[in-house]
């Protein structure tokens, strides 16, 4: 006989791991993992089981209708822009016993950065001045952007093939040195955005989380703010705090109603000090690395997910603000100390600094986890010792 439902994530990595957390906490017992590697997650005693599936459509199918022969129903969560590609490729195959938590209708469109962009100038959210560079010819058009200038694919495309996930071009004569390379990456049938660098430290960064049902409802939301990234001010989530200004929450409303947005959305927004606005940087129209801010924050978005889907009135929670609190994720702050000068500053604000800490791995009732990526931080600690002591 069949249970009755089950959560599904896809990806073990950090965000795969709090949203593994965030359920178990509010009482689902039923989590299953799909990864592409043994990622964190699957060494969590807080799930059932895990699967191995590679990165096509039809790995994922089999694999989730192996898993339907144990459940009529599952919710699922995607962690990456690829997963997302391959459940709209399954999605007519699945749908009618899976939650799949965004619009099919216009996913795929949703997913470009430059159409992201598009939909900005059209509902008055700001945005940096950006070129589209999908032929050869127009490769020049970056002349008309003020350098520096920062370059990407205009769909995540780095996951499942070997290419740069954004490169930073400074000046004229940086972008002449590379324009070789830029003609080599259109010409295989990449699409690029090239947009002018908004001045100022990745701690810059602003996010608006927030679940939308398919009823075009937001049911719950929260804010919040990137404290550094790594390895560099371009890169992903090192720590993050639960405190941004409400027009974040304002104009990450304004996206998701605007693009007709389903399922965890997040517009990340960075400020830009020459004009006094937040410009809009990317969507992720799934849960990324720091979501957990949210929970230590008061709101539940994978919770309220998963009560949608399955039909169940969510609550609406309100974010914790009148206190700071942050969340670290250990192994890239004790990485970017090493590796980042001046660096020393930011690490102690973020760790030791007057709100409340709390670390991304670290669950003592889960100890796994944490102690298989501790190991993989002390190797890339010793790797950077090694260079130095090479260099020297």
């Amino acid at each position: 006989m069949k249970n009755i439902s089950c959560a599904l994530i896809l990806g073990g990595h950090v965000n795969g791991y709090c949203i593994v957390r965030e359920l178990f906490e509010k009482g689902i017992r039923n989590i299953y993992l799909f990864d592409y590697k043994r990622g964190l997650a699957t060494y969590s005693n807080k799930i059932k089981k895990y699967s191995i599936v590679e990165k096509n459509p039809e790995s994922l199918l089999f694999e989730i209708e192996k898993l339907h022969n144990s459940y009529n129903y599952m919710v699922i969560y995607p962690t990456d822009d690829l997963q997302i590609d391959l459940l709209n490729t399954i999605y007519d195959k699945i749908n009618h016993y899976c939650f799949i938590p965004f619009n099919p209708k216009n996913i795929t469109e949703n997913l470009d950065k430059y159409e992201q962009y598009k939909c900005c100038e059209k509902i008055g959210v700001p945005y940096p001045k950006t070129e589209k560079i999908d032929s050869i010819n127009k490769i020049y058009n970056i002349d008309n952007l003020l350098f520096p200038v920062l370059i990407k694919p205009t769909t995540r495309v780095d996951i499942k093939t070997k290419m740069f996930r954004s490169l930073e071009i400074k000046t004229r004569n940086d972008f002449k040195e590379k324009v070789t390379f830029l003609k080599d990456t259109v010409s295989k049938g990449i699409p690029l955005i090239a947009s002018e660098i908004i001045p100022g430290e990745g701690s810059n960064i602003y996010a608006y989380i927030g679940y939308r049902n398919h009823k075009g409802e937001i049911l719950n939301e929260w804010i919040g703010k990137k404290l550094s990234q790594f390895p560099d001010d371009f890169g992903v989530f090192s720590s993050a705090s639960n405190q941004a200004p409400e027009i974040i929450r304002e104009q990450g409303r304004k996206l998701l109603y605007g693009m007709n947005l389903i399922g965890i959305n997040e517009p990340e927004f960075k400020y830009d000090q020459r004009d006094g606005k937040y410009k809009l940087m990317e969507i992720n129209l799934r849960s990324m690395m720091w979501h957990r801010t949210g929970n230590i924050s008061g709101v539940n978005l994978q919770h309220t997910q998963y009560l949608d889907a399955l039909g169940s009135e969510s609550p609406q929670q309100k974010q914790i603000l009148n206190k700071t609190l942050h969340f670290v994720y250990f192994k890239h702050e004790i990485i970017n100390l090493l590796r980042r000068k001046g660096y020393w500053g930011t690490f102690k604000h973020n760790l030791w600094g007057e709100a409340k800490t709390n670390y991304a791995i670290f669950d003592k009732t889960d100890i796994k986890p944490f102690i298989i990526d501790s190991a993989h931080a002390f190797r890339a600690v010793a790797g950077i010792c090694l260079r130095h002591l090479k260099i020297q």
